[in-house]
Order: C-alpha cells, then sequence, then structure tokens
C-alpha cells in the first residue's frame, strides 16, 4: 500500500524540501536553494509527501518565458527512489504547465534516461536564451556546465490528457 502522495507544497514544507535540496547540492547534482528562498518560492513546488508529512520528493516550476517553464529543483529521497516519485511529480508540473497554456516546459539535468521515459527529448541548450540570461550568467558552473537540456513540448500532445490523474491541487 503506497504511504505517500503529491500535493502542491505549503509553507509547513519549506525546512524539508530545502534539506532535499542540499542533499543533491552537497553532490554537485543540484544547485543549492535557502530556505529563505525556497520560501519565497513555496507556491512553485510540488512535493511528495508521507502519510506524516515528512517530504520525500520535491520539485518546482519555473516560469523563462511566455511559453516556458522549467522544472527545477527536482529530487527524491534516496531511500525512495523507484517508487514512482518521480514520475509523479513531473507529472504534475507539466500538468500545471498545460493548465496554465504553457507550450514548452524544459529541465536541465543528468538524469537524461529518466526525463526522457517520462516525454521529454534531449536538446541544445542554446535554443533556451531566456534561461542563459535569466539564470545561466548567475551559476558557478556557468563556463563548464555538463547538464543536458531536455524539452517537452506540450502543444503537440492531447490538450486533454491527464498524465497524472491522481495529483490533486489542494
Amino acid at each position: 500500500m503506497q504511504r505517500w502522495d503529491t500535493r502542491r507544497a505549503v509553507p509547513a514544507d519549506a525546512l524539508g524540501i530545502t534539506k532535499l535540496i542540499a542533499h543533491y547540492a552537497a553532490q554537485g547534482l543540484m544547485l543549492p536553494r535557502s530556505l529563505d528562498t525556497v520560501n519565497r518560492q513555496i507556491d512553485t513546488f510540488v512535493v511528495a509527501s508521507e502519510d506524516d508529512g515528512s517530504v520525500i520528493g520535491c520539485g518546482s516550476l519555473t516560469q523563462l518565458g511566455a511559453d516556458l517553464v522549467e522544472i527545477r529543483s527536482l529530487g527524491v529521497h534516496p531511500e525512495w527512489i523507484g517508487q514512482g516519485i518521480g514520475k509523479r511529480i513531473v507529472g504534475a508540473l507539466v500538468d500545471t504547465a498545460r493548465a496554465r497554456g504553457i507550450g514548452t516546459v524544459m529541465a536541465l539535468t543528468y538524469e537524461v534516461a529518466f526525463f526522457e521515459r517520462n516525454g521529454f527529448t534531449v536538446v541544445v541548450k542554446d535554443i533556451f536564451p531566456e534561461k542563459v540570461w535569466r539564470d545561466c550568467i548567475h551559476c558557478p558552473k556557468q563556463h563548464n556546465c555538463d547538464e543536458i537540456a531536455v524539452v517537452r513540448r506540450l502543444r503537440e500532445e492531447d490538450p486533454h490528457a491527464t498524465h497524472n490523474a491522481s495529483f490533486q491541487d489542494r
């Protein structure tokens, strides 16, 4: 029986989100986010939480342009990897983008196979000047970025499809 669910993040989740991001940032797999930053951006996050409310997965959706959003800070607690949590979070974020009428969802990642299994394709980073000029110029990895850009174009999909029927906007 599943002991977790996905939902919109609430302020009480900020510390758990920050700790999860810090775990991956310490390995160089994700950019760190301060508790203050997570608190300010809490409305952009979706979390997976155990029945007791503990955050075991997170991801956020950031608007980069009129028709472009980025999935950021996507991570699952190591003990919960392989349970479908990442897929549910990505599905919820894609559904959010679709509901907003956004046509393109992108991410920079080291987990290319995961994103490909979730409908994304690899592209060159240069096609996202919104990302480069907004964020990459401030990134410590700017001149030696080894992340791979992936994209999912929602306009080519069925706009009525619900890829994450169990996600509820609470």
